[in-house]
């Protein structure tokens, strides 16, 4: 029988496809009854019948508190739907050379491929492309947060690398990974969790169902709950040098870019016993993500509008510390406290040029900790004011350290944006 569908959205839309149609969909953008191309009914939410439904799948980005996953009495989430608990084997003892059994583990016809999983506040979509790059030889193909739903991966590739939202691990109750690297995490996301201990619990919760002979790559420091897998927690970037034999001094990447790089060379280390560094430094960063623009008097702008949460502007501003820094900050900050980020500020030479939805409350902390500010509001006055002042000695950094929906389509639109505006100058 086919599940019911909550959310029209690009996951439940793909569960959809993959069952030929025929699906009913429950959504809140909904107002009256409609039939789609594929034959798939859509209905307003508030007509979701729990009583006549057998099977409910969520897209990932309704809240706890919904109607309609309150309501719900067989609830799963993408992941449990499509991987459920008949998972892969386990990696055989993983800390040793492991590349015999693991490449027959994922070459074999099994029911399930060989799941990786990524999650963190930070650096999950560059972690996850980068080991995927890393790992392509092998048939790995990468899904999940990062753009392909799991009903549109390819069922044959013997390993998925799957960036893991919060969202997700949250409705997960079933399905768990065979590896799963967790990035350090910050609060984040607080109108949707409720708050920062039951967000880390979301982010730790895989490691509940996972099996003996997995492994888990897990920041020190958290509430790390009972486990079957081996859990490897990790903290300075000496230990991933030290615990999985990697040179740092052979990775191109810097800052934070530089632990992304390292724990994905980790995680080839222990599954094939292979670090391919020329492989490692030839993957090419995303848009939007530090990214270096010089504009006509040669001074330097970077575009790091995929900053979307606290600890990502916090790396980048780290990045530039001795520096002038001109950074563009604000959008829509979910409801995260700010604190330790202007904290942050203080031990810096930086002033601060506020837009978006949170303007006032970043103003507010600009005044409380002494912090240089310029109230911009939007984009074009922030680029504008920071002209006025930028010198090639400087740096003038776009990390808003929040989303960009209050004022923009996409964190990429908002880079394109300030990327012209700089061109323009």
């Amino acid at each position: 029988m086919k599940p019911t569908l909550f959310g029209y959205g690009l996951t439940t839309r793909a569960i959809a496809k993959r069952l030929g149609g025929g699906c009913t969909f429950f959504d809140d953008t909904i107002k009256e009854a409609s039939v789609d191309e594929a034959g798939n009914q859509i209905l307003p939410s508030h007509l979701f019948n729990p009583e006549a439904s057998t099977l409910e799948v969520t897209t990932p980005s309704l809240k706890p508190t919904h109607p309609l996953i309150k309501s719900a009495q067989n609830l799963m989430s993408e992941y449990d739907y499509i991987l459920g608990s008949n998972k892969h084997g386990a990696i055989n003892k993983w800390s040793e050379a492991v590349q015999g059994d693991v490449n027959r583990d994922v070459s074999c016809a099994r029911p399930r491929p060989f799941t990786i999983w990524i999650s963190g506040t930070n650096g999950k979509t560059t972690t996850t492309q980068m080991l995927t790059h890393l790992l392509k030889t092998r048939g790995a193909v990468s899904g999940g947060n990062i753009g392909t739903p799991l009903a549109e991966l390819d069922k044959k590739a013997p390993i998925w690398v799957l960036e893991t939202s919060s969202f997700t691990l949250h409705h997960t109750k079933s399905a768990s990974p065979n590896i799963y690297l967790l990035l350090p995490i910050t609060p984040d996301h607080l109108d949707w969790h409720g708050t920062p201990q039951q967000y880390e619990a979301d982010k730790l919760s895989p490691l509940r169902t996972m099996q003996e002979g997995e492994l888990a790559l897990i920041p020190k420091g958290l509430n790390v709950p009972p486990s079957h897998a081996y859990v490897v927690e990790y903290d300075e970037n000496a230990f991933l040098e030290e615990y999985f034999c990697l040179d740092a001094k052979q990775v191109a990447f810097k800052g934070a870019f530089l632990q992304d790089a390292l724990l994905a060379l980790a995680i080839t280390r222990v599954l094939f016993d292979e670090v391919d560094y020329d492989l490692i430094n030839a993957f090419k960063l995303d848009g939007h993500r530090q990214e270096k623009i010089e504009d006509a008097q040669g001074r330097v702008w970077i575009n790091d509008s995929k900053a979307t949460n606290l600890d990502a502007t916090i790396q980048a501003i780290k990045g530039f510390e001795g520096q002038r820094i001109h950074l563009i900050l604000g959008g829509e900050d979910k409801g995260v406290d700010l604190v330790l980020l202007f904290e942050v500020m203080q031990g810096c030479d930086i002033k601060i040029y506020t837009i978006g939805a949170n303007n006032d409350k970043l103003l507010d902390l600009a005044n409380t900790y002494a912090i240089e500010a310029h109230e911009a509001k939007t984009i074009d006055q922030a680029v504008a004011a920071i002209d006025q002042e930028h010198t090639p000695d400087s740096i003038a950094l776009l990390s808003p350290a929040a989303a960009s929906f209050d004022q923009f389509g996409s964190y990429k639109e908002r880079g394109e944006t300030f990327v012209k505006l700089v061109r323009a100058l």
